[in-house]
């Protein structure tokens, strides 16, 4: 699998982690305040999205529909902290990771139709959903973080590369 679509799944990764730091400086309590800024408040956004990355990397590693469906949606009310969040989702991550490095080019090119699509489609398209879907969660959250005046920072791609090369 080549190094851009690792650099992408990393670079949600870092995101997430960000997101979770600056929800971590909040007061309790007030990241389950719904501002009507987004959709969702967000506690509520963050588990959606660690919800997506969960359940589209179950569907297409081929997994029963039973460990993914809508019955086995992940809940905001499961994560009462956000501690509780950045563990569950740490090891969601890592088996994400795990799984995206584990996917050869010709792995990433295979039409594959998960049950999570009505289409079925070359598996990078999906794993690429599950990139763009984060940067719009974490897009959302940040505005979230910002109001409550935890902002995030920058999370925008070129800002990981800088901090990864240390520039």
């Amino acid at each position: 699998m080549g190094p851009a679509m690792r650099m992408l799944i990393e670079h949600l990764w870092w995101t997430n982690r960000r997101l979770l730091d600056a929800a971590a400086r909040l007061p309790e309590g007030a990241w389950e305040v719904d501002h009507h800024a987004t959709t969702r408040d967000l506690r509520a956004t963050l588990v959606h999205e660690l919800d997506v990355e969960w359940s589209w990397r179950l569907a297409l590693e081929g997994r029963p529909e039973s460990e993914w469906a809508d019955a086995e949606e992940l809940r905001p009310d499961d994560f009462p902290t956000v501690g509780a969040l950045r563990d569950r989702w740490t090891r969601e991550s890592e088996a994400l990771r795990e799984w995206v490095e584990s996917l050869t080019d010709a792995d990433l090119v295979e039409p594959t139709h998960p049950g999570l699509s009505s289409r079925s489609l070359p598996r990078w398209i999906f794993v690429e959903h599950i990139v763009s879907h984060g940067a719009q969660q974490a897009a959302d959250a940040a505005t979230l973080l910002s109001a409550a005046g935890a902002s995030p920072g920058d999370i925008g791609f070129l800002e990981y590369v800088g901090e990864l090369h240390g520039r």
